[in-house]
Order: C-alpha cells, then sequence, then structure tokens
C-alpha cells in the first residue's frame, strides 16, 4: 500500500529480507547514494527485464517502507501481477538486481603505501592510542557500516560555556585498507595494548632495528603477526617493539645513510600494504630522523600522502615539546632537500572540564593553521579499558564516541 508524501514522492510500504536490507544499505552508502534512489532504480530495471529473474528467498521478510516517484509503485504492481509474482518477491528481485548493477568498489591501490609518522617528542599524550585507533578504523570490513563522528570540527568553535559541538555520528561502510602498524618505541606500548608478544631482546633474535643496522639474519615479513579480529578480515598486522631499541640510536650513528635505515627495513613490506602506520618513541634522535624520512613526499606521490602527524594533549607542556619536534624536521627537510608534508594535529585527551588551560591550549592549536587540528579526541574512558583488556580501541567500544572519532581521522587524512 502507498500514501503520499510529496507533491513527486509517495510512501511504500512493504516487505523485504533481513540480508537484503542490510546489503542495501551499505552498498547504498558505499556509492553514496539514497537508499530510495537505490530501489527507485532497482525497480525500474526489473519492469524493463524481458524476463522474469530467478526466485529470492523470502523466507523472514520483515517491514521496509521508502519513498518512490508517485506511480512508479503502481507500474511495478501491474509488472508483479502479469509476471504472476508477489509484490514481496519482485522488491526482493528488484533489490537484487541493483546490487548485481552496482557492485561494491574496490579499494583504490596506490603506487605506495600511505605512510603516517605518529610522532612527539613528549611522552604520555596518546601517540600508541592513536597510531592503533586510526589503523583500526583504516582497516575496518567494507561491507559493515560504522558510526563516523562527521562534525569533523568539534570543539574547534567553543561556545560559552567551553563545550563543543554535540556528537553528530553517520553510518558509513568501512575503508578496508591492508594496514601495517609498526611499533617503533622501545618501550612497546602498542603491542603490549594489542596483546601481542614483545620480541624478545635477544642476539640470536631479529628484530626491527636489526634490520635497520643490516644485522638480521632472516626476513622482516618473519616479524609480522596479525591482529586477529573478524572486524578488520586479516587486513591489519603489526612488526611488535623490542626493548634494543634503546640502543638504536647509537647502532644507527655507524650506519651508513642512516636516515633510510627504516626505510631499508621495511621496503620488503610495501607492496603488501595500502597503509604503514608508525608509533614512534618520544625522541629527537636519530631513530626519529629516521622516521620522519621514511615520511617524506616520494617522487610521483601525491602531497599530503604521507608525512608526519603530531599528537598533542591541550596543555602547555605539549607546546614545548611541538616546538622541538616542528624544528627537528624543518632541519631534516632543509638539510636533505627533501619534501615533507605535515598531516596535521591531533590534539588528544581532551576535557574541556579541565577548565581554561585545557580550553586556551585548544584554541591556541586550533590557531595555527599551518598544520592544521584534523582531529580532538576527548578524555573518555574506552581507551583506557580497551588497554587494560589488551584489545583494539574499535574492538572493545566499536559504536563508542572515541571510535567515532579515530574513523573520522581516518577518512580525514584518506
Amino acid at each position: 500500500m502507498s500514501s503520499p508524501a510529496s507533491s513527486d514522492r509517495e510512501k511504500v510500504v512493504s516487505k523485504l529480507p533481513l540480508s537484503l536490507r542490510q546489503q542495501l544499505k551499505v552498498r547504498a552508502a558505499q556509492h553514496g547514494v539514497e537508499i530510495q534512489t537505490a530501489v527507485e532504480q532497482g525497480i525500474d530495471a526489473w519492469i524493463a527485464l524481458a524476463a522474469t529473474p530467478s526466485a529470492v528467498d523470502t523466507v523472514g521478510a520483515d517491514s521496509f517502507s521508502t519513498f518512490l516517484p508517485a506511480g512508479q509503485w503502481d507500474r511495478f504492481r501491474q509488472a508483479a501481477g502479469d509476471r504472476k509474482v508477489s509484490l514481496i518477491q519482485g522488491l526482493a528481485q528488484s533489490v537484487q538486481l541493483w546490487l548485481e548493477k552496482n557492485p561494491a568498489p574496490t579499494v583504490p591501490r596506490a603506487k605506495f603505501p600511505r605512510r603516517r609518522i605518529v610522532c612527539n617528542q613528549k611522552g604520555g599524550v596518546g601517540k600508541t592510542a592513536v597510531a592503533a585507533g586510526m589503523a583500526a578504523a583504516l582497516a575496518e570490513d567494507p561491507e559493515v557500516l560504522h558510526p563516523v563522528r562527521i562534525s569533523r570540527h568539534f570543539a574547534a568553535r567553543l561556545d560559552g560555556d567551553g563545550q563543543g559541538d554535540p556528537l553528530e555520528t553517520e553510518d558509513l561502510p568501512g575503508l578496508g585498507r591492508r594496514t601495517l602498524l609498526v611499533d617503533f618505541d622501545p618501550q612497546r606500548h602498542l603491542t603490549k595494548q594489542l596483546g601481542q608478544e614483545e620480541i624478545p631482546w635477544d642476539s640470536s633474535v631479529d628484530s626491527l632495528s636489526k634490520h635497520m643496522t643490516g644485522e638480521a639474519k632472516g626476513e622482516i615479513r618473519d616479524l609480522v603477526v596479525p591482529v586477529a579480529d573478524d572486524r578488520y578480515g586479516g587486513r591489519l598486522d603489526l612488526v611488535p617493539g623490542c626493548q634494543d631499541g634503546f640502543l638504536l640510536d647509537v647502532a644507527l650513528s655507524k650506519v651508513r645513510f642512516r636516515e633510510a635505515a627504516l626505510e631499508r627495513a621495511l621496503a620488503p613490506l610495501e607492496q603488501s600494504y595500502d597503509e604503514i602506520i608508525i608509533d614512534c618513541p618520544p625522541s629527537l634522535g636519530l631513530s626519529m630522523d629516521a622516521a620522519i624520512y621514511y615520511g617524506r613526499r616520494r617522487d610521483e606521490e601525491a602531497a599530503g600522502s604521507s608525512g608526519p602527524l603530531i599528537v598533542v594533549q591541550a596543555e602547555d607542556s605539549s607546546a614545548d615539546a611541538y616546538d622541538l619536534l616542528v624544528s627537528q624536521i624543518e632541519d631534516l627537510r632543509d638539510d636533505m632537500g627533501v619534501e615533507i608534508d605535515y598531516l596535521g594535529i591531533v590534539v588528544n585527551l581532551y576535557d574541556p572540564r579541565r577548565g581554561f588551560i585545557a580550553t586556551s591550549s585548544l584554541e591556541a592549536w586550533i590557531e595555527i593553521k599551518d598544520p592544521r587540528v584534523v582531529a580532538v579526541i576527548g578524555d573518555l574512558t574506552d581507551q583506557r579499558k580497551a588497554v587494560r583488556l589488551k584489545q583494539p580501541l574499535l574492538s572493545f567500544a566499536p559504536r563508542g564516541e572515541q571510535a567515532a572519532t579515530m574513523r573520522a581521522l581516518a577518512r580525514e587524512l584518506s
């Protein structure tokens, strides 16, 4: 049955199997079209068929409503009568036909993986949490809808009581990127947070540091471990950390062209990934030079694809550390004549209830226009609980506010 909804569309109520409804919702989001438009196109295509297609299983079909152009449902009803199929079966065939004509888009593959260098000279700002959250958001299933924060500039427009914009989310398909996390910090927080075993500090065991200094005996691929969770579909991997990274700066001082040491080590892995995220140590040493160099813009690479993503907090000590890090990046850029694109600033662990220090510091970060603030992540309990349980944030609280913001960050940098 139908009832008028507007001058050119009418509301239609029928039934549709839950599996088809879910596929329709995801696929429409993947192609950026309204569900009602997809159904409209499917019905038109079904009516235009020369013969009735194979039957669709409609057992368990439940109520489904949408808005169609005035008169289309009557034409559809007539065609269903002529073909001697029920309206429910005809609608299911129409949706199935639209799905077949509009397959899921493939994830674009670039010549180089995007290399995100998550860094700050100051410890305790949450670099590891941001690296892990962004990586999980990049790897999520593209055939499933996930809540994404659409109010991108939360707290960029502070109102009188210091509160930012209210959280708004939209369910969007996962990005489906093949993503590698690299625990480049000898404190190994990333490895521990993901519940993985760190690489033992043993002269007989290879590590990332040994691959960087040319001492490794095996393949770098042997270090890679998967982050097991169906929501990532085998697309999220980790190179675990090792304590020997504490001595890496000393070892690199003896390596020829030491700035390229990380790139040489990870080069054999690059063809297997769309994204490589480096969780850096709180350091301004030679290892940091190697990480920054790895994120430089390569020949034929688009500006803004790779580079440092600087994580800060809304307090003064982060500002001092930021200045030191930027000085190091600029010195490396000038000394080596390379292009280094800042991916932006992430203000992490923000809580306006902390008063003037937090809100005024946030305003100061937002006033920096190059690089600009690309995300403000609230200081909520989800991340701390996920760390305690040694789970990725998006596995522990996939529909939480922090997870939605991590997905927004991943899309902002895509």
